[in-house]
Order: structure tokens, then C-alpha cells, then sequence
């Protein structure tokens, strides 16, 4: 079984909370950015390489690449997963990705968005894949640094 210390949505996907904070507290060695578009995409993954701390490395691999590979993972990878939306969550669950819990750091506005938390907003599709990852017994908290109280999260199943 694949030791994933932590899995992330945040648009941003990797930067500086989750390079000085995140990765440092939850003792990962690998970030691993689940995301079709970025994965192939060599620009993105550059500007990102220059966020991500010296202890870590980084894999930027499709959503099925990730289902097809992490249960290859080698024990002493701490695997921290960040995706983009709570949509990729839900296809890696689905795929058969063992993720128990999810933290929900940043979620930007947008027009069809509506706030559910401090920096999350979300649409009915959001909503959806949110309540999926409830029902399949994924864990979800809002919470954008280690140092923070988690925020209520009802908001993100209305």
C-alpha cells in the first residue's frame, strides 16, 4: 500500500504553503501533482520545480498514470497528492487510490462559484464530487496552512 501522507486540492497546485509549510510538517519526500493538463505541460512544471523545497522530489503525472502506478510506490516514499479540483479526488478514489482523508487549501472564485469556506469556493459539479468523496468515506477538511484551526466544512456539500 502506498504511504500518502497527505492529499491536497489547491489550484495552485505546488507553492510556497505548500512547499515551506505542508510539505515540511507532514514529512513528505515526493510531491506527486495529480493533473492531466499539467502533466505534459514542461513550462508549469518548471515554475513549480522552483517553489518545491531541495527535500522533496516531484512527479507530474496524469490522473490514470497515478491510478496505474502508486501502488508500485517503494515504502519509503512519503507521498503527498495535490490535485487541482475535487473532481481529480473523486477519479483517483474511483481508480482505486487509497485516499482516507483530503485537505482542501484554495479554491479560487470564480463566475458560478460560491464561497464555502475562507479561500474555497465551489459550483454544483464541486459539490457533487465533494458529497461522492463523502459517500465513498474520504475525509474532507478546509484548512489552508498547518498552523490553522480546520474551517467548518458543510458549506462544501450545499
Amino acid at each position: 500500500m502506498p504511504n500518502i501522507v497527505l492529499t491536497r486540492i489547491d489550484n495552485r497546485l505546488i507553492h510556497g504553503q505548500v512547499a515551506t509549510q505542508w510539505t515540511n510538517v507532514i514529512g513528505a519526500n515526493l510531491l506527486l501533482v495529480a493533473n492531466d493538463e499539467v502533466s505534459t505541460n514542461k513550462p508549469r512544471q518548471g515554475l513549480m520545480d522552483m517553489s518545491a523545497p531541495q527535500s522533496a522530489q516531484t512527479r507530474y503525472f496524469s490522473l490514470q498514470k497515478t491510478i496505474d502506478v502508486i501502488h508500485k510506490a517503494a515504502d519509503r516514499q512519503k507521498i503527498f497528492i495535490i490535485c487541482e479540483t475535487p473532481q481529480d479526488v473523486l477519479t483517483l478514489v474511483e481508480g482505486g487510490v487509497p485516499i482516507k482523508k483530503v485537505n482542501v487549501g484554495n479554491m479560487h472564485h470564480a463566475e458560478g462559484k460560491r464561497a464555502a469556506g475562507r479561500s474555497v469556493s465551489v459550483d454544483d459539479n464541486d459539490v457533487a464530487a465533494f458529497k461522492a468523496l463523502r459517500d465513498l468515506g474520504v475525509e474532507i477538511e478546509i484548512k489552508r496552512v498547518p498552523t490553522e484551526s480546520s474551517e467548518d466544512n458543510k458549506n462544501l456539500f450545499i
